[in-house]
């Protein structure tokens, strides 16, 4: 079905800005004054997440990616601009200014981060102009919905002129009597046009929309409701939920599954991974001298807790004059004697000293100049003991940690239909691994007496991996709130001194194989390892993203998978990359999205069950059409190596402030209580996913199609669409042949559009059969070994 791993017929190399020091990173500073001795050894910056307002450019958003910018997964164009949240340090700040990139709000500082570790620790101890005549407008949606407190209405609509600015989409409609209008916002990304959209509260719901375009178009649809109410839950029900009340770190998790299976054997069991992580641990280090062309940078050969924390390093002057520079050890104290000349002045340099650590002490530390400096100043005395620098207490393993994963079902032999949920492939995402946790303790905890769940484990084999990233979950929790990535350091020594500690490891969503940076996708570094989105040294270098591949290879029957994000709230699915000239990876069939979009339906109305809020519209959809470009990304292996249905949640939606008529935005780690609250709306949304697994499990009837003209004669070319029973793919021929499952698939007319219709301009001859999602085939056909096909010709004159 999905075989290939490249698309790509050359790979597309991405021009990266690589290895910029902080040091360098103000405005007026250049390398030459960076080896002046009168700059000062850059601390440990503080970082704060503010929302950056980015001219709407190609090479506004390239300087991001060049700079490492850590990008959140929240981002949105308001008034000719796009606003993307960001986590950056005031180093960064003053570079993005000198590129037109400002900051235009500062959403929530380190301290305030810092706050809600406090909360953790009390409760747990492209254009192309048309003309007028040749426009044509199409509405994508008109969709009324109602959240926690307002109704809106939402409106995508299409122009084939709409890449041109100049095209001004108006939207009318009545509401209450009184007509209203409103200007459509042109939706663009990377230079490409995705559609015209609005979303405005209304006061009354409208029958119809109409859209006029200034060049002459227009259309009119009805207003339908988007997601509606679902089916209430049956009165006097027992379900039992709410089993979260704190955030947990990667070692509580672990230890709440292995609880679960120990209370319930004969429907769970602990799944470990084979590829153990690096682990929290990291050398000790320090470093000695307060500027950059006269420090030092020690490193221990052990980890910090197997005795490299207990290494110090003096830096002494010689008592007389003319004397050589030497060291010496005591223990795991390692002095060195700064040579001095005939007056008695201290002359040894940091290279010097570098070098003799190196030569002589080279079984205790590794030793560097600071970040590439010459090292040409000459060392002041210091003393300074080593530090991992690691907080988490002792009950935080150092160790190399085992991923785990609880499967869930009465029959885990893989005879069933598999569903994956994965969460904190990010470590900052505290939310995510709640929703884990909270649908396990569902799943098994109701079994016993609500006959729904007990469908779902007895018909599924369920796995669920709370923690991918453990060891950046630890980091995140105890360290360094903000921490994204894993902790695996891969840059250079000019780049691993302590000060840097925050901005090592690698995004484990961006270092797998499909559509990979290394292929030439847009989204993550391949060359800076401090970015925030460094897809690491090659794909799949990380044990973590191995462990995913290795968990899909050994259960091929997992045909879904969710992938648990935060924040922003939006719900997505391949393809998930892009090249900078904006081509994505191959779109799914027609029958493919729209099956995607149906299991979709289904699974945000479970969302909003639990207090109303709404997955937007505008958020729903495939990757690119609604975010970004993310290269590598996991949800992208799935789908394309292995077939399976795979969605990305981001928790956290926006919540709609009535009194500013603002949408607030919540963060990766809000005040437990809100995190509660989506955990328990996104659990709902994952048992959505377990349920649509079921009901495919349980489809054993064929799709039904039809063409439109139903072939036979026509004066001029014809053109044919295709109408389906249900989310079905076409696969057809046009020679006359049998078609099999190698055959043309119907495909997408565009963006976030319906199927394609085939244009006919001589005699020709149709052929097609149609499959549902649970590969169920139509009439019966045998591909290319019957004639249960469908057959149409249409003749032409």
């Amino acid at each position: 079905m999905k075989r290939s791993k490249k698309w790509l017929s050359s790979a597309l190399v991405l021009s990266t800005v690589a290895g910029i020091a902080f040091s360098t990173m103000e405005s007026g500073v250049t390398p030459q004054v960076a080896e002046a001795s009168s700059l000062k050894i850059q601390p440990v910056e503080s970082v704060s997440l503010v929302q950056l307002a980015v001219p709407n450019t190609k090479e506004a958003m390239g300087k991001i990616e060049e700079l490492g910018i850590d990008l959140t997964h929240r981002m949105h164009v308001h008034n000719g601009q796009i606003e993307v949240d960001a986590v950056v340090t005031p180093s960064e700040v003053a570079m993005l200014k000198l590129y037109g990139i400002t900051i235009k709000e500062t959403l929530i500082t380190e301290n305030q981060l810092n706050q809600r570790a406090a909360e953790r620790r009390t409760a747990v101890k492209q254009e192309q102009k048309l003309t007028a005549a040749e426009e044509t407008v199409k509405i994508l949606r008109a969709n009324h919905f109602t959240n926690q407190s307002e109704t809106f209405l939402y409106v995508e609509a299409k122009s084939t002129s709409g890449a041109v600015s100049s095209t001004i989409l108006t939207a009318k409609w009545t509401e209450n009597g009184e007509e209203k209008t409103a200007t459509l916002q042109q939706i663009q990304d990377a230079g490409e046009y995705l559609y015209h959209s609005f979303m405005l509260p209304v006061s009354a719901i409208p029958k119809n929309i109409i859209i006029e375009s200034s060049l002459g178009g227009s259309a009119t649809s009805p207003v339908t409701e988007w997601l509606g109410e679902g089916k209430p839950d049956k009165p006097g029900k027992h379900y039992v939920k709410n089993f979260v009340d704190h955030y947990m770190d990667p070692t509580e998790i672990n230890a709440r599954i292995e609880n679960l299976v120990k209370e319930y054997p004969e429907l769970a069991e602990i799944v470990e991974m084979p590829n153990k992580t690096n682990g929290y641990r990291r050398q000790a280090q320090a470093t000695l001298g307060t500027l950059q062309n006269t420090a030092v940078v020690v490193t221990s050969r052990d980890w910090g807790h197997e005795g490299g924390n207990t290494i110090s390093v003096e830096l002494k002057k010689a008592s007389v004059a003319g004397a050589p520079l030497s060291v010496g050890t005591s223990g795991n104290k390692i002095i060195v004697t700064l040579a001095t000349d005939d007056a008695g002045n201290a002359k040894s340099t940091a290279k010097e000293v570098v070098d003799l650590l190196n030569a002589e002490v080279s079984d205790l530390v590794s030793a560097t100049t600071y970040r590439g400096n010459a090292g040409n100043g000459i060392v002041e005395p210091a003393t300074s003991n080593l530090s991992d620098n690691l907080k988490a207490p002792a009950s935080v393993s150092r160790d190399p940690f085992t991923v785990k994963a609880i499967r869930i079902g009465k029959h885990r032999d893989g005879s069933k239909p598999g569903v994956l949920g994965y969460s904190q492939e990010h470590a900052r995402e505290w939310v995510t691994p709640l929703v884990s946790v909270e649908t396990a303790e569902r799943l098994l905890r109701n079994y016993s007496h609500d006959k729904e769940t007990k469908k779902l484990v007895d018909n599924l084999d369920i796995f669920i991996a709370p923690s991918m990233n453990p060891d950046g979950g630890h980091y995140s929790f105890y360290d360094f709130n903000s921490q994204r990535k894993n902790m695996t350091n891969h840059c250079s020594p000019t780049q691993s001194d302590n000060g840097y500690r925050n901005s090592w490891g690698v995004d484990l969503n961006r270092n797998h194989d499909v559509g990979s940076a290394f292929d030439g996708y847009v989204g993550a570094s391949t060359t800076n390892c401090l970015s925030g989105t460094y897809a690491g040294p090659s794909e799949h270098s990380e044990p973590e993203s191995r462990n995913l591949v290795w968990l899909t290879d050994e259960n091929p029957n997992i045909k879904f998978a969710m992938n648990i994000h935060s924040y922003g709230g939006y719900f997505m699915w391949s393809p998930g990359a892009y090249t900078p000239e904006r081509e994505t990876l191959p779109r799914p069939s027609a029958g493919e999205e729209a099956y995607y979009w149906q299991a979709s339906d289904h699974i945000l109305k479970e969302i909003k069950k639990h207090r109303g809020t709404v997955i937007l519209p505008s958020r729903t959809g495939p990757i690119p059409d609604v975010l970004y470009s993310a290269a590598g990304n996991s949800a992208d292996h799935l789908w394309y190596e292995k077939g399976i249905y795979a969605w990305n949640f981001e928790v956290g939606a926006d919540l709609w402030n009535k009194e500013t008529k603002r949408w607030e935005l919540v963060g990766f780690q809000p005040p437990f209580e809100e995190g509660h609250e989506e955990a328990m709306e996104f659990s709902n949304g994952l048992l959505g996913l377990i349920d649509v697994a079921y009901q495919y499990s349980k489809d054993k009837k064929a799709p039904k199609s039809s063409v439109t003209p139903n072939g036979g004669r026509h004066e001029n070319k014809v053109e044919v669409s295709f109408k389906t029973s249900e989310p079905a793919t076409i696969y057809y021929t046009l020679d006359g042949s049998r078609p099999t499952f190698n055959s043309q698939k119907l495909a997408l007319s565009g963006t976030r559009e319906g199927p394609e219709t085939l244009t006919f301009e001589k005699t020709t001859t149709l052929n097609w059969f149609s499959v549902d999602a649970s590969k169920n085939v139509e009439n019966q056909y045998e591909p290319g070994n019957n004639k249960k096909y469908n057959t149409k010709t249409f003749f032409i004159k």
